[in-house]
């Protein structure tokens, strides 16, 4: 374990008219207590999960390799300043990590490739090749096991995106690896049935009022799936 504590004080907040310091999620709960390796943020698109998992990656100092901007309609100004309103709380002083979201991925695995051709042994940090050459899959699996054996915090948002069901047995696998050496914590941000079995791991869920854990039998997902898969006519009969 490397952070313990994430503190939230609505005291801080700028306004409460613009997202995200509407969400009663954030003015509801004052703190989060990561007791496990590994932690999981579930709920609803718009419910605030990825938001505060970037404000960790900025509050931790983590870099955010940003994709290509594009003009947005209406944005808030607010949106990313949910860091100013946060408090971490360390065992030993802060460690090093990173912030991974498949939406941006492909732009670090470009920016690598630049690196690697003034300097090749950059590629020797994952996985020994460049990360363009293989599939989506593939690409990811080979940062997974290349970046997370270094001691630190990983902050994942959706890693399931372009992995299949073995894939991510895969990344279960490594998660337990890691974690069992101890250099590595995890928070990860997951709609995946899968990855939400990670035996032990707290499930704080974004669905409520406020953030609280909620056991694995008890989340949507795993339910959703379960029935689904014992009761697929049930869902397929209007089609």
């Amino acid at each position: 374990m490397h952070l313990t504590k994430i503190e939230i004080d609505p005291d801080k907040f700028p306004t409460r008219e613009e997202y995200p310091f509407n969400l009663k999620v954030f003015r509801n709960t004052r703190e989060l207590c990561l007791n496990t390796p590994v932690t999981f943020f579930i709920g609803e698109n718009g419910t605030g999960k990825s938001t505060l998992l970037k404000a960790i990656a900025h509050k931790c100092n983590i870099k955010i390799w940003q994709s290509t901007q594009r003009t947005r309609f209406k944005k808030s100004p607010y949106e990313g300043m949910l860091y100013t309103a946060l408090g971490v709380k360390w065992v030993d002083g802060s460690v090093p990590g990173s912030f991974f979201s498949s939406q941006i991925f492909q732009n670090f695995s470009e920016i690598l490739d630049e690196w690697a051709s003034t300097d090749p042994d950059l590629l020797n940090y994952f996985g020994g090749e460049s990360l363009m050459k293989l599939s989506h899959g593939q690409s990811l699996m080979s940062f997974f096991k290349s970046r997370y054996k270094i001691k630190g915090l990983y902050l994942l948002d959706e890693p399931e995106t372009a992995l299949s069901p073995g894939s991510q047995l895969a990344l279960l696998h490594q998660l337990k690896k890691m974690t069992t050496a101890g250099p590595a914590q995890f928070i990860i941000a997951s709609h995946s049935p899968i990855l939400l079995a990670y035996p032990e791991a707290v499930i704080l869920n974004f669905d409520d009022t406020s953030i609280k854990p909620v056991a694995y039998e008890d989340t949507e997902y795993y339910q959703v799936y379960k029935d689904f898969l014992v009761n697929r006519s049930k869902y397929l009969k209007d089609l």
